[in-house]
């Protein structure tokens, strides 16, 4: 019989001593993070803990003042975002941006076609922009909105277009994938259905994310990490970092016994 390697020994993101300056503010202070390959992590915390400015440093719309970052032992600390893309990184936004009069189907098409190569050139490749729709239409499927493809985008539901915004970023095959707050303003119902969601497609990928709803960290999460003032506070298990004092002393400003 064959011995697989547990993906979980392979690191997928390390940063080393990571810091972030705005004009004598700062907003990440030294942190040392590291994300195992095939692991879905989240980053939590306070109202500017940092999640954010971490998660715009990982993926280059913001260069670091200070340390290096390594995603899938490839320094990536000085590259721009369609650099650290084609190195197979992609990342959904905590506000929608989609075209409210386009058709789900050319969304995901036109990110297939964007993966390609050919960026956003599609009024001159109107043949080639459909030669897509087999794989536009699986990823559609993927994400539950297969029976939605020529509907105009801005027709959907919130939680409909966040399930659009998932297949884009699947769109150019990713092994890293950053959500960043991927349930924020949905209801009950839409958040367990992107639980459900994120689960699926999280196979045979990393994915981390900034989630402030600890019931999806909960359901999601192998591993938690805990940010405060830009600084690691905790990390493990979402059941460690639950029962951490200084976590709870963090999110509740006082500490119980």
């Amino acid at each position: 019989m064959t011995c697989v390697a547990n993906v979980y020994e392979v690191t997928m993101i390390s940063t080393r001593e990571l810091a972030k300056d705005f004009h004598g503010f700062r907003a990440v202070d030294g942190v040392n993070l590291e994300v195992k390959a095939g692991s879905m992590h989240a980053l939590v915390g306070p109202n500017g803990a940092g999640k954010t400015t971490l998660f715009n440093l990982l993926t280059g719309f913001i260069q670091p003042s200070e340390g290096r970052i390594l995603i899938d032992d490839v320094d990536v600390t000085s590259m721009a975002p369609e650099q650290i893309a084609k190195a197979g990184v992609a990342r959904s936004f905590q506000i929608t941006s989609l075209f409210a009069e386009l058709s789900l189907m050319n969304h995901v098409e036109l990110a297939i076609q964007g993966r390609s190569g050919l960026g956003m050139r599609f009024w001159r490749s109107d043949k080639r922009l459909h030669a897509y729709s087999d794989e536009a239409h699986e990823l559609l499927r993927q994400v539950g909105l297969d029976d939605h493809a020529i509907r105009a985008a801005g027709t959907l539901s919130y939680g409909q277009k966040r399930a659009l915004e998932l297949a884009l970023a699947l769109a150019l095959k990713p092994k890293l994938l950053l959500l960043d707050e991927p349930t924020a303003g949905m209801g009950v119902e839409d958040v367990a259905r992107t639980i459900d969601l994120i689960a699926r497609i999280r196979e045979g990928r990393t994915v981390v994310m900034v989630e402030h709803n600890m019931k999806v960290v909960g359901s999601l999460a192998d591993r938690v990490t805990v940010l405060q003032f830009g600084q690691i506070l905790a990390a493990g298990s979402y059941d460690e970092v639950r029962a951490d004092p200084r976590v709870v002393t963090a999110y509740l400003g006082t500490s119980v016994a």
